[in-house]
């Protein structure tokens, strides 16, 4: 018997306990047990009387209550209903992000071109193409260490994404019927004041462009004019806040608003975006 094993029900209650007390989910116990175990969370509370080990899960707790995102603790991350991988090459998808993938599914015609900009894990364009696989997805990051994790998990995920290296469009040719972002929209001001949970282990590359949080969302919306097919459209992730500012940037280029999208919390989070066609 290992010197530091004990009762996984007593292991389980005295950490879920601890975990409260830190202010941390006690659900995040159960997760990091069940993938130390490679059993279901049922098995944690079928199977109380097995011994278990507390050193590894109390190694894992150590980082998270140090502020490590759970995810990165765990390398991975579910959306939309599937699990990518994820570490700190790339931000953490959101929930939100899927209103964003939703918007794109039901606009694409059929056998579109669509391109996602700023990839990061690949958790947009691997979706939209998992999803409709009619569609011809290309996936464009400047990073090529968060492309090196999009590519991971496109082979798990079996699909047929094009990955590129690029400054936005830069680096890719033709034209799109989508173009579709979550690009990094939090002003710098506010940058700083994010928990430090977000703060100081996600990429902050993928967080803020500057002081406005709209700087690279302008800049996409100069390149994507001469790149959209006819009647395609722009979708974009943007941040609270930002809806009258982005119709402020979409009426000075000449894009008409044809939807603002609310999240679950009735924030203006997806915007659909297509643009003049005399001005292209």
């Amino acid at each position: 018997m290992k010197r530091n094993s004990e009762r996984l029900d007593d292991l389980r209650a005295r950490l879920r306990e601890d975990a409260l007390e830190r202010g941390i989910s006690p659900r995040d116990v159960d997760l990091l047990l069940s993938d130390l175990l490679e059993k279901p969370i049922a098995f944690l509370i079928a199977f109380g009387e097995t011994r278990v080990d507390a050193a590894p899960v109390e190694a894992l707790l150590a980082r998270r209550y140090a502020g490590e995102p759970l995810q990165y603790i765990r390398g991975r991350t579910e959306f939309y209903s599937r699990t990518f991988l994820v570490d700190t090459r790339v931000l953490i998808p959101r929930p939100e992000t899927e209103l964003l993938v939703e918007a794109a599914l039901e606009r694409a015609p059929r056998g579109a071109r669509v391109v996602d900009v700023g990839t990061g894990s690949g958790c947009i364009a691997i979706t939209i193409e998992r999803e409709r696989p009619d569609l011809r997805v290309f996936s464009v990051d400047r990073s090529v260490d968060a492309l090196a994790l999009a590519a991971a998990n496109r082979a798990r995920l079996e699909s047929r994404v094009a990955l590129a290296t690029s400054d936005l469009l830069s680096a890719i040719d033709g034209t799109f019927a989508l173009i579709v972002s979550n690009p990094p929209y939090v002003p710098l001001a506010e940058y700083e004041q994010l928990d430090d949970e977000v703060r100081i282990h996600e990429p902050r590359m993928a967080l803020t462009p500057g002081p406005r949080g709209t700087e690279l969302i302008e800049r996409l919306l100069d390149e994507a004019r001469s790149r959209l097919a006819p009647n395609g459209q722009v979708i974009l992730e943007v941040g609270y806040g930002q809806e009258a500012a982005i119709r402020e940037i979409a009426a000075m280029k000449q894009y008409a608003v044809d939807a603002f999208l609310p999240d679950l919390a009735g924030i203006p989070r997806v915007v659909v975006l297509s643009a003049d066609a005399e001005q292209r």
